[in-house]
């Protein structure tokens, strides 16, 4: 963990204003798109953990408790989930396989197991859609020369980011910086 370096936060003109292209993705190519979302989130971790944080902020402020208990069992399930694909092959081969699936089954059994114990809406808002904005952002941005030099440092070793551990352990390690 020593090793672990956050990028970066990049400009608001280079997130979202005037340099900022963006496109809709070509969802006939899936490599494709799931490659332009990977290099977006490790080059655009900073801004997209600040934004998330500022959701939880606004959130936790109305709704402690409720977000307190959300986020704890988001974070229990997944952690739940990643020693379950490092200890069990089945599972370790759907995450591989299946990435998108993985992180929407962690989500919908956050959802289930919360409307057990109360707080939806704040799940939804809280933690839901800051994910969906990050997911959003990262499909339809696209990729610029610095981006691209970034990640490709990332993916030979020589940056580890928080996002990059994220990734590895929601088995995207392998398609990272390609």
């Amino acid at each position: 963990m020593a090793s672990v370096q956050p990028p970066p936060l990049r400009s608001l003109d280079d997130f979202v204003l005037s340099s900022a292209r963006f496109a809709v993705p070509d969802v006939r190519n899936l490599d494709r798109w799931n490659n332009r979302m990977i290099n977006n989130l490790l080059y655009y971790q900073s801004n997209y953990f600040l934004s998330a944080a500022g959701f939880l902020l606004i959130v936790g402020y109305f709704q402690p408790v409720q977000l307190f208990v959300g986020m704890t069992v988001v974070t229990l399930l997944f952690l739940g989930f990643v020693w379950a694909a490092e200890n069990q092959a089945p599972i370790r081969r759907f995450r591989r396989n299946h990435p998108s699936l993985s992180v929407l089954a962690i989500l919908l059994t956050s959802c289930l197991l919360i409307s057990v114990l109360g707080g939806v809406g704040v799940f939804l808002f809280g933690i839901a859609f800051p994910i969906l904005m990050v997911v959003v952002h990262a499909s339809v941005r696209l990729r610029n020369l610095k981006n691209k030099l970034e990640n490709k440092l990332e993916s030979i070793g020589l940056k580890r980011t928080p996002m990059g551990l994220l990734l590895e352990a929601l088995g995207q390690e392998q398609e990272a910086g390609s």
